[in-house]
């Protein structure tokens, strides 16, 4: 091989080390913003579990402020959530078979609509930091009404709760909570 030739591939080696070691970085201190998380619910033959990252509210408006009423968000930060279920259940009375969906909101002032979405998808935003969800793939929207809370919530959290016989699907930031009934 000739010197010229070794020289060229070293380079594309070294190019290609900094691109990713540039990825890994960018990934890291995003992540060391708003970490990922998960939830899960599991009770006899039935796991649900849910992945996603968690900003922090750091004094900003979050409602009608970083997240604008009436546009989808990504329901959370960098990678778009995660929600699987191993067993078929009813979400607010529609059924959502097993399986794993990304997961959007819409949050509205009184109301936020809630939107599994059967494609996976990298990010959670495009380029032009629109949230990254094709509606072609959404395979359940619900609408659900929100509770303004006491205690201000600095960190964004999804979590489950067992109420009598359903399974209440929570997400709550700032002084917003939305519970989704979940039957198994």
């Amino acid at each position: 091989m000739k010197i010229s030739q070794r020289y060229t591939i070293k380079i594309i080696i070294a190019v290609i080390a900094i691109i990713i070691s540039g990825v890994l970085l960018w990934q890291y201190s995003t992540k060391a913003h708003s970490p990922e998380d998960s939830s899960v619910f599991s009770e006899g033959s039935l796991k649900m579990e849910v992945v996603y990252n968690r900003p922090y509210k750091k004094g900003r408006e979050i409602f009608g402020g970083l997240v604008p009423y009436g546009e989808v968000w990504r329901t959370g930060a960098n990678e778009a959530t995660t929600f699987s279920t191993n067993k078929d259940i009813l979400v607010d009375g529609s059924p959502l078979a097993k399986g794993t969906y990304t997961l959007w909101t819409i949050p509205m002032q009184d109301s936020w609509k809630v939107i599994f979405n059967s494609k996976m998808y990298p990010w959670g935003i495009n380029l032009e930091e629109k949230a990254s969800r094709d509606p072609d793939f959404d395979v359940l929207i619900l609408e659900v009404p929100l509770k303004k809370v006491q205690d201000t919530l600095e960190q964004f959290s999804i979590y489950f709760e067992k109420a009598n016989d359903l399974v209440l699907f929570n997400l709550a930031w700032d002084d917003i909570k939305i519970s989704v009934p979940i039957k198994k």
